[in-house]
C-alpha cells in the first residue's frame, strides 16, 4: 500500500538529508555537536522538521523571534541553530563544508555554511522563552551554547551512533507507511516525556474515539536532570499498551528530539513535528512543554488561536486536567464532573516520587500498578 497523503508535511514536502556517503575528501574542520544539536540535526535529516533542509541563517533566526515564522513566511516557532565558540566560527568561511560529530568525534555529516553570525541569545531567551532566567533548563541550554551560529543545508551519513530503542525509531516516512498498511487515515499523536498514568490514558483514549489510530510518540532525546529515564519509561508505555490498549488502534514510535522546555512556542514546534510524522491530530493538554511557573496553564493550547488557518494541516485536541472522581466512579475533567476537589484523586509530583521511592503504589486512580511496579523497581535501582 502507498503511503497516506491525507496530511502533508509542513511546507508541502518531506525533508530526506540522509545520504550514503560523506564527500570525496574528507574536510578539516570538525565541529563537535552538543547533545541538543545532535538531536536536532538528526531530526533535520530524517524529515522531521521539514521545511528545514539545515540549521537556520540569521534572516530566519530573527523572524523565528519576531513573528514566529521563516523569512518566507512559513509557521516556524523556535530558532534550530548550529552555535559554536567564536574562535572556531574565525577558521570557517562561507561555502566551506565541515564535519559534524558527536561527543566521541564520531563522524555524523556535513554542514556546508552558507553564512555565520552572531547568536543573538538575549533575543530568543526573550521572545521564545519568555524569559532570561537561567533557572530555566531551556534557557540555561541556550546561554551555554557558542557565541557564533553556522548557517547550512546538512547531509547526515549516520543518523546515531548506537541508537536508543531502534526498533521503535521509525522516520516520518517510515510512520506514513506504518499508518496506510493499517489502514488509518487519521492519526492523533500523544507528546509524553513522562509514564503514562490514568489521567494520561483517559485523554489518549477519548483522543482515539475520534481517530483511527493512536501513536504514543514519547520525546527520548535530551531531557533534564531529574526527568525519568527513557528505558524506564518506554518499559512503563509496553506494559500499559500491552494490558490496556487495544493493539489495532495503537502504536509506539519514539521522537528522537531535545526537549525544550519552551511553552507555547515548543507546543507548536511539536504539532508541526507530528503533521511531518503524518499525523491528522495532536493532544495538548495542561502546561504542555511547560516547566515551574514559566508560563500558563493553557498558554500552550491558547497560541493555536492566534495561527492562521492555512498554518497547520494538523488539529490540535485540547485537554483539561484530568483525574479519578469517587463519586463519578471514573475519569473526569471540569467539563464532565459536577463535583468539587475533595471527590478527586489528587496527588502532587512530590508524594507520588516519595511513595514509590518507599515501594508503595500509588492508587489505582492515579497509576497503573503495572506501571508502579516498573517505577518502583527503577527507584530501587
Amino acid at each position: 500500500m502507498s503511503q497516506s497523503q491525507t496530511v502533508a508535511p509542513h511546507g508541502g514536502k518531506l525533508v530526506n538529508r540522509v545520504v550514503e556517503n560523506g564527500p570525496r575528501t574528507e574536510p578539516s574542520t570538525r565541529i563537535r555537536l552538543t547533545q541538543r544539536q545532535q538531536c536536532d540535526l538528526e531530526m533535520i535529516a530524517i524529515g522531521a522538521m521539514s521545511p528545514l533542509e539545515g540549521f537556520v541563517g540569521k534572516a530566519d533566526y530573527h523572524s523565528i523571534c519576531q513573528k514566529m515564522c521563516l523569512s518566507d513566511g512559513r509557521l516556524w516557532p523556535v530558532p534550530i541553530t548550529c552555535a559554536v565558540d567564536a574562535s572556531v566560527a574565525e577558521t570557517i568561511s562561507a561555502g566551506e563544508q565541515v564535519v559534524l560529530t558527536d561527543d566521541r568525534d564520531r563522524t555524523l555529516g556535513y554542514l556546508t555554511v552558507t553564512e555565520t553570525y552572531s547568536h543573538p541569545k538575549a533575543e530568543q531567551a526573550k521572545t521564545v522563552f519568555l524569559t532570561e532566567d537561567t533557572a530555566h533548563p531551556g534557557v540555561k541550554v541556550l546561554m551555554d551554547e557558542g557565541d557564533v551560529c553556522l548557517a547550512g543545508a546538512v547531509d547526515v551519513v549516520t543518523l546515531c551512533h548506537e541508537p536508543e530503542f531502534p526498533q521503535f525509531r521509525l522516520t516520518p516516512a517510515q510512520t506514513r507507511q506504518a499508518f496506510a498498511d493499517r489502514g488509518w487515515k487519521t492519526v492523533v499523536a500523544f507528546q509524553t516525556r513522562n509514564p503514562i498514568h490514568r489521567a494520561h490514558e483517559y485523554l489518549t483514549k477519548c483522543a482515539l474515539e475520534i481517530c483511527d489510530g493512536l501513536l504514543i510518540h514519547p520525546l527520548v532525546g535530551q531531557t533534564q536532570p531529574g526527568d525519568i529515564p527513557a528505558d524506564v519509561r518506554m518499559a512503563c508505555y509496553n506494559a500499559l499498551i500491552e494490558k490496556y490498549y487495544q493493539p489495532k488502534r495503537t502504536m509506539l514510535s519514539v521522537m528522537p528530539a531535545a526537549m525544550r522546555y519552551a511553552g507555547p512556542r515548543e507546543a507548536i514546534l511539536h504539532a508541526i513535528v507530528r503533521q511531518n510524522f503524518g499525523c491528522s491530530h495532536f493532544i495538548v493538554g495542561r502546561d504542555h512543554a511547560g516547566v515551574g511557573d514559566y508560563y500558563g496553564t493553557y498558554d500552550a493550547q491558547e497560541i493555536f488561536e492566534t495561527l492562521d488557518p492555512g498554518d497547520l494541516q494538523i488539529r490540535n485536541l485540547n485537554f483539561e486536567h484530568a483525574s479519578w472522581c469517587n463519586k463519578c466512579e471514573g475519569m473526569v475533567s471540569v467539563k464532565t464532573c459536577p463535583h468539587g476537589n475533595e471527590d478527586k484523586v489528587f496527588l502532587s509530583g512530590k508524594k507520588v516520587r516519595a511513595m514509590l521511592t518507599e515501594g508503595q503504589r500509588p492508587p489505582q486512580e492515579f497509576s497503573r500498578p503495572e506501571v508502579a511496579d516498573i517505577l518502583i523497581t527503577s527507584m530501587k535501582r
